[in-house]
């Protein structure tokens, strides 16, 4: 994976400027003002670092082969292009993105290092070092790692529950009382479905109960007359069955509404409309009398829930007593291994602190709470000093040591380094020996680097001279024998004299 092209315009001094990178390590060399760093700059906006001061910038690049992303298509060639008016805006492959997604897209991709980045040798940075080391010639490590991050996520999860249990707590005993009041609340009433509409029809029953007497004892009147019809029938010669029928079954209607009427009268009205006023007050509230009945369902199970709450607290941390005795084994032995595994980093790590002139460097280890990273907090000691005492430069020649250890055993491309003047202010023994550690990590990454020094611009696979006429500046891709002169000015200065030109071609091993 690295970036093939880019292509500016109206960036300060730059009217337009187009290159096409090689894989590698790409040096830009030039005159102090010329504007190389402006140019790194300009790469380095395209990821989301720092701003963008060109009105157009175009990078390309391939995309790597980790790399997703749900909100934005990633085809398998990569254009992030910014456009500069009233403000800046960013796009990846013509859809709109921000600097923080494109940071937080090609974070682990892009990686830029600079004189005043301290970072680096955090305690999780060093553990996932000797982690990939040791995983590289130990599967069982690899397993033992994997089951333990796998167990400690799920330890984790019952954590937080047995938390959330505990804060609960307190409100539990309230939950408790107030559902178990609800619960009472409705079985007092002891509703049944359908039940409002046959007491409003008692209601209003119960309402005409002194009409229906009244019409009652007004309409018997009719039986009165009852023989005397049956005596006209007889005398006219008629049948007289169908008025024997109706007759019989008015009776049977006047019984059943006396019946009625005697029930009715039997009927505690102030019953019924309370009952009716209860009823009304759970429809009131809950909507129907199903809906309540559902309702008393919903908290006689969250009340069976309160009450197995503390029987899952109390099989939670048992669990958790045990999962912690079991992950401290394992985080213990992770550890061992880490140990046993710094020693070799150390030994490899001290061959090119040697180089780079510096004292050997050791892993000193903190015992911690258990977390996601086992038990283990470690620091980098070079001497008996911490890194935040380094100077700069000592800083960052520890910190390319250490990427190339890190590098050991990869053979795919990791991605790229964008370095900040790395080789500023050096002598030339760390000179030739910076120039070394950058051109092995060269191996794995792609690197962009500035050079004030001919050893790194010698070892580069791509040369970029970054010269300014005038107001305008400009980059070009320089060809081997424009490589010789560039170095030999960098050695020798603008009037580079034939020991320099000579010097020039034995860095670059050209006869």
């Amino acid at each position: 994976m690295s970036i093939r092209r880019l292509y500016l315009k109206e960036l300060l001094s730059f009217d337009e400027s187009e290159l096409e990178f090689d894989p590698g390590l790409v040096v830009l060399t030039g005159p102090s003002g010329a504007g190389k760093s402006v140019l790194m700059q300009s790469v380095l906006s395209q990821f989301g670092y720092g701003s963008s001061e060109a009105k157009l910038c175009e990078v390309t690049m391939a995309k790597p082969p980790r790399m997703e992303s749900e909100a934005y298509k990633l085809d398998e060639e990569l254009v992030i292009r910014s456009i500069k008016k009233d403000r800046t805006r960013f796009y990846l492959n013509e859809q709109n993105i921000s600097k923080k997604s494109l940071r937080g897209l090609f974070g682990e991709t892009i990686r830029y290092l600079s004189v005043r980045d301290r970072g680096g040798f955090e305690s999780e940075t060093l553990l996932e070092l000797l982690d990939r080391s040791r995983r590289a010639h130990d599967r069982s490590y690899r397993k033992l790692l994997k089951e333990y991050r796998k167990r400690f996520a799920y330890y984790r999860s019952k954590e937080l529950e047995l938390e959330k249990i505990r804060e609960d707590e307190a409100k539990l005993a309230e939950l408790i009382e107030f559902t178990t009041y609800e619960i009472e609340k409705i079985k007092a009433i002891d509703p049944k479905v359908g039940e409002d509409e046959e007491l409003m029809h008692i209601k209003q029953q119960l309402s005409r109960i002194d009409k229906i007497d009244d019409a009652l004892q007004r309409a018997e009147a009719i039986f009165a007359s009852e023989e005397t019809v049956y005596d006209l029938f007889r005398l006219l010669d008629r049948e007289g069955s169908y008025f024997s029928d109706a007759m019989n079954q008015l009776r049977a209607d006047f019984d059943e509404a006396r019946s009625l009427a005697d029930e009715l009268s039997e009927i505690d009205v102030e019953e019924v409309l309370d009952r009716l006023e209860k009823i009304s007050g759970l429809k009131k509230r809950y909507g129907s009398i199903s809906e309540a009945l559902l309702y008393l369902e919903r908290k006689e199970q969250e009340l069976a829930g309160y009450e197995t709450i503390e029987q899952d607290k109390s099989t939670l941390e048992s669990f958790l007593a045990l999962e912690y005795s079991e992950l401290t084994i394992l985080a213990q032995r992770i550890s061992q291994a880490r140990r046993e595994e710094s020693e070799s980093v150390e030994t490899e790590l001290a061959r090119y602190l040697a180089e780079l002139k510096l004292p050997a460097a050791t892993f000193h280890f903190d015992r911690e709470k258990l977390g996601e990273s086992g038990v283990d907090r470690i620091d980098l000691l070079i001497g008996d000093s911490s890194t935040s005492t380094l100077s700069g430069g000592e800083f960052n020649r520890l910190r390319l040591a250490l990427l190339v250890v890190a590098m050991e055993g990869k053979n795919e491309e990791s991605g790229v380094i964008i370095l900040d003047e790395i080789d500023a202010n050096v002598s030339g023994d760390e000179s030739i020996a910076i120039a070394s550690m950058i051109a092995k990590l060269s191996k794995a990454y792609q690197i962009f680097a500035i050079s004030h020094q001919a050893h790194l611009s010698a070892q580069a696979d791509q040369h970029i001279l970054v010269s300014k006429e005038g107001n305008v500046s400009q980059a070009r891709i320089l060809d081997e024998e424009e490589r010789i002169a560039e170095i030999a000015r960098i050695i020798g200065g603008e009037k580079s004299a034939d020991e320099a030109v000579a010097f020039a071609r034995k860095l670059r091993r050209v006869e």
